[in-house]
């Protein structure tokens, strides 16, 4: 090869992007890997089906295109007529134009039938591409399940695609022990399990069926080859909210009831499946909405306030100056607001953690406590017990003239007034500089759909975590219904509900989020447990008839 066309090669091909093939997984964020991450992070154009795209967005930068991808209408979906996708010519679109695509697909790109055919045409084109392979539907799906695909015997295993498989498939899975993994439209689970039949297996052959798998939507049912007809039938199971993803049904003895109902970790969860009301921001209850998900639920964060400067901005502007001046020995910070509005004050004047150097510094528990890490400074004071204003006071050293060159505490609030540390601060010997940092007013209504799902019912609980929560959210929403589990941080919020008229359910032991979120789960448990005990249906609050008996707790 002459070095011209060498030259001419090595241009075309650096020219060219590249394509990553992403497997997402059976529903669940939490399954994508490592690798897959980092593919995200990098990624210019993200291209996937709508339900796959939820799953990874969230790992993409900000400003990657997402175009969307064109599909038949629904009644030719209904009809069994494959999803029309344009997604290989924006694949390779975009790649040509020299960008990292990632092409995400459900489960494993292995097992996608698209997948190979977009591969080919970047090899056609000399176009370089890698695979990042994702757990595939057909095994993670039975293991959210409780179902293992395989016993000590180590019997074989089969996997099946209904909507593909021929005659030949149908009589060799029949005619064996093995455990079948069959994927299958909701609507053809009986017809799969009478190709079973037909074939040589008997009726009585324990089965599964799981839909929306390893999603908090998940449920699983339990039956034979001969019953499992009549067990959706009378569940009323409705089509799969995941659209066109497959149900998983598992026949052989691995989905066996008896053990099922042993293995079944993640249905079990304490919350699973509950629609949890958190109202407050996203950042506010990120920790918190991670908690509640660890039990099963999905939180849903509702803001009741909202942040705004202080009316007279020159009284904090002043308070900063004396803060870089050497005014102050220490500054509390008592609310993550209260260190975003210094920081951006900082941010205003040009200045950084760095002004902090030779001033103590104070936070009102864990989450202020973050918020200045993050800032770049770490405090030298949070509440060993309490993490609240009193909790603080019982830490916070007296002043001492002989340690202490300066006596003067600069306090950052809202502008509700914090009379409790104040009036404990200058009992310590301190000298307080309280200032109006920011504003809190009533955040706008919820969107109409949440509003009506707050007072129709539509959410199992809600995480009350101070007075003026329950006062905002009755005030912009309307009351939550009767059956939704009410859950309070402490007594005095607890107050502030049953004078709006709410049953208190939940009382948390401590005046902490963290606690708070651990008693509703503690209750969700009780409850479960209740209704097992009874040989009821384990069923949400959401799904109780109106107006039906709640017992209180205060644990």
């Amino acid at each position: 090869m002459s070095p011209t066309t060498a030259s001419q090669v090595s241009s075309a091909f650096s020219a060219c992007g590249h394509v990553t093939f992403l497997g997402a997984g059976p529903g669940d964020p939490g399954l994508l890997t490592l690798r897959a991450v980092e593919a995200l992070a990098g990624a210019d154009v993200l291209i996937a089906e709508p339900e796959v795209l939820d799953v990874v967005r969230g790992h993409a930068r900000a400003g990657v295109s997402t175009p969307e991808l064109a599909v038949l209408d629904e009644a030719s979906m209904s009809a069994g007529v494959p999803v029309l996708r344009d997604a290989a010519n924006l694949v390779m679109e975009a790649a040509r134009g020299g960008k990292r695509v990632v092409r995400a697909v459900s489960g494993d790109p292995g097992l996608d039938g698209g997948s190979g055919a977009e591969m080919l045409a970047c090899a056609a084109e000399g176009i370089p591409f890698e695979v990042v392979p994702g757990v595939a539907t057909a095994v993670g799906v039975p293991a959210y399940a409780g179902v293992p695909l395989r016993d000590a015997d180590g019997a074989d295993v089969r996997f099946l695609d209904a909507r593909t498989a021929g005659e030949r498939c149908w009589s060799e899975a029949g005619a064996s022990d093995c455990t079948v993994v069959v994927s299958s439209a909701l609507d053809s689970v009986a017809a799969a399990a009478g190709e079973l039949v037909s074939a040589g297996r008997k009726p009585d052959t324990p089965m599964t069926v799981t839909i929306a798998g390893t999603t908090t939507r998940q449920r699983t049912w339990s039956a034979t080859l001969g019953s499992v007809a009549q067990v959706l039938k009378q569940a009323k199971v409705l089509p799969s909210p995941e659209g066109h993803r497959p149900v998983i049904a598992v026949v052989g003895e691995a989905g066996a009831a008896g053990r099922r109902d042993r293995l079944a970790w993640f249905e079990s969860k304490p919350l699973f499946g509950w629609q949890v009301l958190v109202p407050r921001t996203k950042e506010q209850a990120a920790s918190l909405s991670d908690q509640l998900r660890s039990y099963g639920a999905v939180p849903s964060e509702v803001p009741t306030i909202a942040v705004e400067p202080p009316r007279t901005p020159q009284q904090m502007e002043r308070a900063v100056k004396g803060l870089v001046t050497g005014r102050y020995e220490w500054i509390a910070f008592t609310s993550v607001n209260a260190v975003k509005a210094v920081r951006e004050k900082f941010e205003e004047y040009g200045l950084d953690a760095r002004a902090f150097a030779g001033i103590k510094v104070a936070a009102v528990g864990e989450q202020t406590a973050k918020s200045l890490v993050e800032f770049g400074v770490k405090p030298d004071l949070v509440p060993s017990g309490e993490q609240s204003a009193a909790g603080l006071l019982e830490d916070w050293p007296p002043y001492d003239p002989v340690f202490d060159p300066i006596d003067r505490v600069f306090l950052p609030r809202a502008d509700i007034a914090t009379e409790t540390l104040v009036a404990g601060l200058i009992e310590l010997g301190w000298e307080v500089d309280d200032v109006t940092a920011y504003r809190t007013v009533r955040a706008s209504p919820p969107p109409a759909e949440t509003r009506e799902a707050i007072k129709g019912g539509g959410f199992d609980a809600v995480l009350f975590t101070s007075s003026s929560t329950v006062r905002n959210l009755v005030g912009i929403a309307g009351k939550p219904h009767n059956v939704t589990v009410i859950a309070c941080i402490g007594p005095a919020t607890a107050k502030t509900a049953e004078e709006h008229g709410l049953r208190v359910d939940v009382l948390s032991p401590e005046p902490s989020v963290h606690k708070l979120a651990e008693a509703l789960a503690e209750f969700g448990e009780r409850r479960r447990a209740a209704a097992l005990e009874a040989g009821d249906p384990v069923t949400r609050p959401s799904e109780r008839r109106a107006g039906a008996r709640r017992r209180r707790s205060t644990t």
